[in-house]
């Protein structure tokens, strides 16, 4: 990567974990260029000092939209962090095929989508990182999320994928596996479950995914890391 400027793109960045990771980053010296589709993610590129777009990650259009932003505006993409809002929950055989289809569109082809636009980009600059934002459902499925846990499961194959496939040109792909985030209230049956006692704080995601996608990861790639306090039980 450039030691001379840095550039993340990070998406659904105006709550949450994204907005956490956008901060972290910049505090870090990258230069932020996000997307959400709230009008809070213009605000949020103002406190940053960074650049922003309304969009969502389900729309081709705004993904072009969003990659003619970053390299207008700064001719690289250093970093990209995929991170989504939350698919349809309901009974598993309830579920429509339109909220699957959406969980689809949301979860990993938004992922795709926005690897087949930046990672030439990447391939011409020499190198990149990716960190997809995902769930500790992804390595033990929960009946609470069925969209969430069964198509993230498909992103970590997708990873796999994309790190063999890019490695050997310095680009690397890895997930975060949040479990309960302090950006929702998490009630105390639920607390029960956490080893740690706690949900983990936004904060605590961003500076893991800061990690993964600086220079101190660099032999790291193809991984699903979990930020759960310890509470996911399969080894």
């Amino acid at each position: 990567m450039s030691q001379q400027k840095r550039v993340a793109i990070v998406t659904a960045a105006s709550q949450g974990i994204g907005a956490a990771c956008a901060r972290e980053l910049a505090g870090q010296g990258y230069e932020t260029v996000l997307m959400a589709r709230s009008e809070a993610i213009l605000r949020m590129a103002e406190e940053l000092g960074g650049v922003a777009l309304r969009g969502s990650v389900t729309d081709p259009s705004d993904l072009d939209r969003l990659v003619e932003l970053a390299m207008k505006t700064h001719g690289r993409i250093d970093a990209v962090v995929n991170n989504t809002g939350h698919p349809a929950r309901g009974e598993l055989l309830e579920i429509s095929d339109q909220d699957w289809h959406e969980g689809l569109d949301l979860l990993l082809l938004s992922v795709v989508r926005l690897t087949r636009r930046v990672t030439p980009i990447m391939e011409n600059q020499g190198g990149g990182a990716w960190v997809n934002i995902s769930t500790a459902g992804a390595v033990e499925p929960s009946l609470s999320f069925p969209v969430s846990s069964a198509i993230r499961a498909s992103l970590a194959a997708f990873t796999k994928l994309y790190a063999d496939r890019y490695g050997a040109s310095a680009i690397r792909m890895n997930n975060i596996l949040p479990g309960f985030a302090d950006s929702y209230e998490v009630d105390a049956e639920t607390l029960n479950t956490i080893p740690m006692g706690r949900p983990g704080s936004v904060a605590e995601m961003a500076q893991a995914v800061a990690f993964l996608v600086s220079t101190q990861s660099s032999y790291i790639t193809g991984q699903s890391l979990r930020l759960d306090g310890g509470m996911t039980r399969s080894l």
